[in-house]
């Protein structure tokens, strides 16, 4: 309290209001000095909350599960309708009648199983001497046979030296004229000059490396065990080689046809070259895989190494296709004018479900993840339509809950922590969001870009094996052999069979790049599908 003394009462007054204005102004800056802080506190708490959410995912990533498979039930499943109630009735074994009782058929999984493996009927008799009756002595007589059990037996691969000689004939007739005329056996083409390399050979080498993710110097050990000792240098300089010879050419071919179609997949991802020229040792190289649609007749998939991941690259692959194009919404594919951008539900859908990660009480997110999840499911049910059935059902069916979604998620995006998971989700969606729906315009399209993500998945595998390419020579023969691995797979070929043929008949061609005579070992060609057809579809 200010201290009167000798101040009159005007003095007093005057001292009263200046330490009153100085309070009030002190006040005021403490208000602000306040605002402020709360400002830097909130500020401070939206960076804390996307730190936290960063920090979830991550652990998520690294010690949780991958699966982004979700149930429909659930109080927040706003789909949750009779129809996933209803499951069909489970079928049930065949059956049929038996002196007036029903039998179920006593086939097993286990059948199943074995049924195209070649079976050998292994009879356990008794030595003639021991075929008399142990209480008369009398000689025994075959009464049939008990079956006991079945196994499986593993019968090791063995090598085999084959010798070429090649017959001379000669006619006797001009020989006595002095006019000797010779012939000689037809002996077919080499598949590298100067090499113990078979179709066999190779074939088994690129089957290993590229369907198992068998890196070479795992593959020297088992040639080594069968007694050839075959060196990771000679393998590698193999597959280079018939890469370069044989399989690029036919690559190319099978580039013809994909473009021909009105549909194509993309997707990329890295790789390492040590040897590759101006870059630095840090950069990536990239395996960029490309192929026509999930429902085209003939698939196709072609792998093509590049050391950028620029939009250029895409871009003079097509040269000048202007059919539909399905990628993950990557940047870089804007350059990519001429075509009709299809982007992936599913990494959409994906945007939505890490947000759950880091917030499972996220109601915002689920019921996001709910409306994609919805789609999947009426797209799931449409597959085995025709192109002119599947596209009228999408608008029947799909494109009301597809326009539900915008409605929703214009009214609920706002109301959202700028720069969480969530906001990120629905700001990577409105700015794709004519992209999205555009699967919309023909029954070939599809919702997502799966397709091309499996088809680029076996490459990954490998790469975790082997984990780098030395040269770019070995990145490309890489990129050849992927190829027809992928499409011989996509056609339902055994992969061997199919590399072993093309590795046969190629260097007897006189032409390789004629593309009519390439055509007759196309996968979908009759006469290769019953030659390469897999073991499961063999009997």
């Amino acid at each position: 309290m200010l201290e009167r003394g000798n101040m009159t009462d005007a003095e007093y007054i005057n001292a009263l209001q200046s330490q009153l204005k100085k309070a009030n102004d002190e006040k005021k800056k403490l208000e602000k000095e306040k605002e402020a802080l709360t400002v830097k506190v909130a500020c401070l708490e939206k960076d804390n909350h996307i730190y936290i959410e960063a920090l979830i995912l991550c652990k998520r990533k690294i010690y949780g599960s991958s699966s982004e498979q979700t149930t429909v039930s659930g109080q927040l499943n706003f789909f949750n309708e009779a129809e996933y109630e209803y499951t069909e009735k489970s079928e049930e074994p065949v059956s049929k009648e038996v002196k007036g009782y029903t039998r179920k058929n006593p086939k097993t999984k286990r059948d199943e199983l074995i049924k195209n493996i070649e079976t050998e009927i292994i009879s356990c008799d008794l030595p003639d001497k021991e075929q008399f009756c142990p209480s008369c002595g009398s000689e025994m007589k075959s009464a049939g046979k008990k079956y006991v059990r079945e196994e499986v037996e593993y019968i090791p691969a063995k090598l085999i030296v084959k010798k070429y000689y090649s017959t001379t004939y000669v006619c006797k007739k001009c020989e006595k004229q002095n006019k000797p005329v010779f012939l000689h056996g037809f002996v077919p083409a080499p598949l590298l000059p100067h090499s113990l390399a078979s179709a066999s050979t190779v074939a088994w080498v690129m089957y290993q490396k590229y369907v198992n993710a068998m890196p070479l110097y795992r593959q020297e050990k088992e040639w080594e065990r069968l007694g050839y000792a075959l060196t990771r240098s000679t393998m590698a300089n193999w597959v280079i080689q018939c890469s370069e010879y044989y399989l690029s050419a036919f690559v190319n071919r099978l580039k013809i046809e994909m473009l021909s179609d009105g549909v194509m997949h993309c997707d990329e991802t890295y790789l390492k070259v040590l040897k590759e020229q101006e870059v630095s040792s840090e950069s990536k190289q990239y395996m960029w895989v490309y192929r026509n649609g999930k429902y085209s007749q003939h698939p196709v998939v072609i792998y093509d190494y590049n050391k950028s991941r620029s939009g250029e690259v895409p871009k003079k692959f097509i040269g000048e296709y202007k059919g539909y194009f399905h990628t993950d919404g990557y940047a870089g594919y804007n350059k990519l004018s001429n075509v009709t951008h299809c982007y992936c539900f599913a990494h959409l859908r994906r945007k939505f479900h890490e947000a759950i990660l880091v917030d499972e009480a996220d109601i915002i997110a689920k019921t996001a993840r709910d409306y994609c999840d919805k789609l999947f499911q009426i797209e799931s049910e449409l597959e085995s339509m025709t192109t002119e059935e599947r596209y009228n059902e999408r608008l029947t069916r799909e494109k009301p809950v597809f326009e539900a979604f915008w409605s929703w998620a214009e009214k609920v995006a706002p109301t959202t922590i700028p720069k969480s998971k969530i906001n990120k989700a629905f700001e990577y969606a409105f700015k794709r969001r004519t992209e999205f729906g555009n699967y919309f315009l023909d029954g070939r399209c599809s919702i997502s870009n799966n397709i091309a993500e499996n088809s680029i998945r076996p490459f990954t595998v490998g790469r975790k094996n082997w984990l780098f390419s030395d040269t770019p020579n070995g990145a490309k023969a890489s990129a050849n052999t992927y190829s027809i691995v992928e499409t011989a797979k996509a056609n339902g070929l055994d992969v061997f069979k199919y590399l072993e043929l093309l590795l046969m008949v190629l260097p007897n061609m006189k032409s390789i790049s004629n593309s009519d005579i390439l055509g007759e070992i196309l996968p979908w060609n009759e006469k290769v599908k019953k030659i390469c057809a897999s073991a499961s579809d063999s009997k």
